[in-house]
């Protein structure tokens, strides 16, 4: 067996499409990419450099809240959760944008430990984003 090449894609399922495109595109700045037009549920495809992060819009009102309850604030605040983490080249400058477009920080700014900041973002269904650069 071959060890796998590369991660494609990321996925999460939201309760309202449109709420997280607001969120992902219009919010983090992610880039709208294609997504085939065969799929029978809401959603929408971004990139993140040659990856993508596929958003899944609920098919059934209220099944997002049965398999993500959320993270508690302590949890939230140190990045202890399921996340994915962006990348940026100006950390100061992306969170501060981010802000402007109301999308505050649930953790950090922090010092990782290493050279790199990190701070968390939540999206509308409680999702973490983390946020990384130097």
């Amino acid at each position: 067996m071959s060890a796998p090449r590369r991660l494609d894609h990321g996925g999460l399922l939201v309760a309202d499409a449109q709420r997280a495109r607001e969120f992902y595109v219009d919010g983090l700045g992610l880039r709208e990419v294609p997504r085939p037009a065969n799929f029978d549920f809401p959603g929408f495809w971004v990139a993140v450099g040659d990856q993508q992060i596929h958003i899944i819009g609920e098919a059934e009102a209220g099944r997002v809240r049965e398999v993500h309850t959320g993270w508690r604030d302590d949890e939230l605040a140190r990045g202890y959760a399921t996340h994915l983490a962006l990348e940026v080249e100006d950390f100061d400058g992306y969170v501060a944008t981010l802000r402007e477009r109301g999308i505050p920080p649930v953790g950090g700014p922090r010092d990782r430990g290493d050279g790199v900041k990190q701070a968390y973002v939540a999206d509308p269904d409680g999702h973490v984003i983390e946020i990384m650069g130097a």
